[in-house]
C-alpha cells in the first residue's frame, strides 16, 4: 500500500473508535456503594462526565485545526493568484486582498463553534 492508502487507513480506524468509546464510557456505572459515596461528595464527577467533556475538547479542537488547514489550502491558491493579478495590474491590488480575506473568514467559524462547543459544559 502507498502513504496516501495508509493514511486513509489510518484515519477511518480513529473515527470508528473516536465513535465507540463514548457509547462504552456511558455505559460505565458505578457500584451501588460507590454512588452513595459519590452522591455525598459534591466534587465528585462521573466518569461518563469526564469522557463527555474530553470528546468535547477534542471536536472543539478539530474545529480550530480543520478550519485553520482547510483555510492555509485556500488561501495558498488564492495569494498566488492574488500575486499574479498584482504583478500584471496594480490596480487589482484592493480586490486581491478581499479575495484573501475571505478564507480567513472560515477560521474564525471554526473559533466560535469551538466556543460554542466548550461552553455547553460550564467548567
Amino acid at each position: 500500500m502507498n502513504r496516501k492508502t495508509n493514511l486513509y487507513v489510518l484515519a477511518a480506524m480513529l473515527f470508528v473508535a473516536l465513535l465507540a468509546m463514548p457509547a462504552v464510557s456511558a455505559a460505565e456505572e458505578l457500584p451501588e456503594g460507590e454512588a452513595a459515596q459519590a452522591d455525598d461528595n459534591q466534587n465528585t464527577v462521573s466518569a461518563a462526565e469526564k469522557t463527555s467533556y474530553g470528546y468535547m475538547a477534542i471536536g472543539a479542537g478539530l474545529a480550530i485545526g480543520l478550519a485553520g488547514i482547510g483555510t492555509g489550502i485556500a488561501q495558498s491558491h488564492t495569494g498566488a493568484a492574488a500575486v499574479g493579478a498584482v504583478a500584471e495590474d496594480r490596480g487589482n491590488f484592493a480586490n486581491s486582498l478581499i479575495f484573501i480575506a475571505i478564507p480567513e473568514t472560515v477560521v474564525i467559524l471554526g473559533f466560535v463553534i469551538a466556543n460554542q462547543i466548550m461552553g455547553l459544559t460550564g467548567h
